[in-house]
């Protein structure tokens, strides 16, 4: 994926989950953030971050904070719509791991709950639910940074379609440079780490899909299993 219109700030603050306030060019800015996550060991008073100019002129903000530098590490992307469609991206790459496929269908219905995507490949009927990270810590990422009830359901779901025969995956974008393992973060949402594991034992299968990333542009390269 390629942004085609960015600029360069310097963090100020983030007054709320929904907002930060950045210097572009010399001028404070506030600017729409698209991760609700809490970022905290991201979002530092002074830190480079790279933002996406909208082209809606409608907009209350005219700038959407999409990339963080961090030190040690390099550019991350916190676009919360970024890993689906990388995802996305991937599938109809013909790089991925399914081949063959004759049907895709984004936030597919599976009881009471959406699933990210579902694939015809063949006789095989394959959910995907997709899970954006951008937690590093010691050059491992970690998932999630906030907790997150609705991803317990999604792995819960995940595990209730696997017991009924489809082939069921977790996939783990890893949003930023040279980290390739991630890990459930049971210190910030111990119930995450026990859904994800009944899940695997109900024959959920995790995937890990490290990235490429620079300021303006991020790209899937790798899939492990």
């Amino acid at each position: 994926m390629i942004y085609t219109n960015t600029v360069r700030g310097l963090f100020i603050s983030r007054p709320n989950r929904f907002i930060a306030q950045v210097l572009i060019g010399g001028r404070e800015e506030t600017v729409h953030v698209k991760n609700t996550g809490r970022c905290r060991e991201l979002l530092i008073p002074g830190v480079q971050v790279v933002l996406a100019i909208s082209d809606n002129p409608r907009r209350k903000t005219a700038y959407d904070l999409i990339g963080v530098y961090k030190e040690g590490l390099g550019w991350v992307n916190i676009d919360s719509q970024v890993p689906n469609k990388l995802v996305r991206e991937w599938l109809d790459s013909g790089r991925s791991l399914f081949k063959d496929i004759s049907l895709i269908k984004p936030e597919c219905r599976f009881g009471n709950s959406r699933v990210d995507f579902y694939l015809e490949c063949g006789g095989r009927k394959i959910f995907i639910e997709v899970k954006g990270c951008t937690l590093e810590i010691g050059g491992k990422g970690y998932f999630p940074d906030a907790p997150t009830e609705r991803g317990v359901k999604h792995l819960r779901k995940l595990a209730e379609a696997s017991k009924e025969g489809y082939e069921c995956y977790v996939a783990f974008v890893i949003a930023m440079p040279r980290v390739r393992e991630v890990y459930p973060n049971v210190d910030t949402h111990p119930q995450f780490g026990i859904a994800l594991n009944e899940a695997v034992e109900a024959g959920v299968r995790v995937l890990r899909l490290p990235c490429d990333v620079a300021p303006d542009r991020i790209v899937i390269i790798d899939c492990l299993q």
